[in-house]
């Protein structure tokens, strides 16, 4: 699993965890929803800038967006379609 899917997996989970949308992410990170679900199917890499702001928008450190991910996580956390 390269870096991109980590972010993937691990942005799907506290997303989902804080009980947040791509849209109401991409709000308050200032960002698109079309990149955020870019993110979140590792299609596209973020910079470490978009890296904080999303980790700020989700109330947690950067470093959770990039540790590790359990293969048990990588099964549970769900794919979204992309937005519009």
């Amino acid at each position: 699993m390269d870096l991109k899917e980590v972010m993937a997996v691990n942005l799907r989970r506290l997303r989902h965890a804080k009980g947040m949308t791509q849209e109401e992410l991409a709000e308050r990170a200032g960002l698109s929803a079309r990149y955020v679900g870019g993110i979140e199917r590792a299609d596209v890499s973020a910079s470490v800038t978009v890296l904080g702001r999303i980790a700020e928008a989700l109330d947690v450190e950067a470093t959770e967006l990039v540790r590790a991910v359990s293969s048990k996580a990588r099964r549970k956390a769900p794919i979204e379609p992309q937005a519009p």
